[in-house]
C-alpha cells in the first residue's frame, strides 16, 4: 500500500454525514451534553427528595456526598428544597446524646459526616453562603468541636465539622469573621489544635490564621492579654510537638499565624519573649528547605520581633490553599 504524504488531508466522514467541525455536529454534541446535564440534575433532585424520607435518607446522604462535585448548583437545590436543610439538621442533632458520654459509633459518625459534607457544599456556594450564615447553622456544629475523645468516629466528626467552617473562611468576607468571633469559634479551634489529629490541627490552625488575617480578627485576639496568650500558648505547644512529629503543612500555618500577630505592636513586643526558640535556632531549616514562601514568612517574623520594619508583599497567593 502506498504511503500518503502527511500533508494530505482525507475526509473519512461517510457521504451525507456531518463532519466533526460542522455546525450540525456541534449542535448534536451540545444536545447530548444538555441531555446528560438534565439526567444529572434529575438524579440530584430525586436524591434531594429522598433526604426527606427517613427510610431513604441514609443512601441519599451517601450518594449525594459522593457525587456533590458533579452536581452543578447542588447548594441552591439543597437550600431551596422544602424540608431539606431541616432533614440535615435532624441528622446532626440526633447524635448529640452520643457525645457525652462518648458513645458515637463509626456508622453513626459516617452518616452525620455525609450530612456535614452537604452543609459544606452550601457554605461554599456564593448564592447560599450568607443565607447559611444568617440562619446560624454553624452553631449546630460547635458541640462536635467541643468534644475531647480521640477515637476515630469523633476525630472524623471534628475534621468534617472544621471543613464546613474552613469553607466559610476561605472566602474573605468580614461578615463571616464577625459571626465566628461573636460565636466564640477561637476557643473551639484552640481545643482542636491542642488535642486533634495532625489534619484536624492543620484545618483548625488555618481557620485561626484566616481570622487573624482580617483586621477585626487581629484586633480581637490582641485586645486582651488573656486572648493573646491563649492563642500564643497553643501555637508554642504545637511548635514543640512538631520537633518530634514533623508536619510541614501545619508548620506553615503556625508560622503565618505568628507573622500576622507580629504585625500588631503589642503582640510583637510580647513575642520577643515568648516566641519558641525552635523558630529562631534553625530547627526547622530542613523541613522548610522546599518551601521558600514559608521561609520568607519566618525570616520576616524574626525581623519584626527584632525591631525591623514590616515588609509587605509576601506572596499573597501563598495562603489561599487550605492544605
Amino acid at each position: 500500500m502506498t504511503n500518503l504524504p502527511p500533508s494530505l488531508s482525507i475526509n473519512l466522514t461517510p457521504y451525507g454525514g456531518p463532519s466533526a467541525s460542522s455546525p450540525a455536529a456541534a449542535a448534536a454534541a451540545a444536545a447530548v451534553a444538555a441531555q446528560a446535564k438534565d439526567r444529572k440534575m434529575a438524579s440530584a433532585e430525586q436524591l434531594v427528595l429522598d433526604l426527606c424520607a427517613p427510610e431513604l435518607r441514609e443512601n441519599a446522604l451517601l450518594d449525594l456526598s459522593k457525587k456533590r462535585e458533579i452536581f452543578q448548583d447542588l447548594a441552591p437545590l439543597l437550600w431551596n428544597s422544602f424540608g431539606t436543610i431541616a432533614a440535615l439538621l435532624q441528622e446532626i442533632v440526633s447524635i448529640y446524646p452520643a457525645l457525652s458520654p462518648p458513645t458515637l459509633t463509626p456508622g453513626a459518625s459516617n452518616r452525620v459526616c455525609n450530612a456535614l459534607a452537604l452543609l459544606q457544599c452550601v457554605a461554599s456556594h456564593s448564592e447560599t453562603r450568607i443565607l447559611f450564615l444568617n440562619a446560624h447553622i454553624p452553631l449546630y456544629l460547635y458541640p462536635f468541636l467541643n468534644t475531647t475523645s480521640k477515637t476515630r468516629p469523633f476525630e472524623y466528626l471534628r475534621l468534617t465539622s472544621l471543613g464546613v467552617i474552613g469553607a466559610l473562611v476561605k472566602v474573605d468576607d468580614p461578615d463571616v469573621i464577625s459571626f465566628l468571633l461573636q460565636t466564640e469559634i477561637i476557643p473551639l479551634c484552640l481545643r482542636t489544635m491542642e488535642m486533634g489529629s495532625e489534619l484536624s490541627k492543620t484545618v483548625a490552625t488555618f481557620i485561626v490564621q484566616k481570622i487573624l488575617l482580617d483586621d477585626v480578627g487581629l484586633r480581637y485576639i490582641c485586645t486582651t492579654a488573656e486572648r493573646f496568650f491563649a492563642v500564643g500558648t497553643v501555637l508554642a505547644n504545637m511548635v514543640v510537638s512538631l520537633v518530634e512529629q514533623p508536619s510541614t503543612r501545619l508548620l506553615k500555618h503556625i508560622i503565618r499565624c505568628y507573622l500576622r500577630l507580629s504585625e500588631n505592636p503589642r503582640a510583637c513586643e510580647a513575642l520577643q519573649n515568648c516566641l519558641p526558640e525552635m523558630l529562631k535556632d534553625g530547627t526547622f531549616n530542613i523541613a522548610l528547605r522546599d518551601d521558600p514562601a514559608t521561609r520568607r514568612w519566618l525570616q520576616q517574623l524574626l525581623l519584626n520581633i527584632s525591631g525591623g520594619s514590616l515588609v509587605s508583599a509576601l506572596q499573597p497567593g501563598g495562603i489561599e490553599h487550605l492544605l
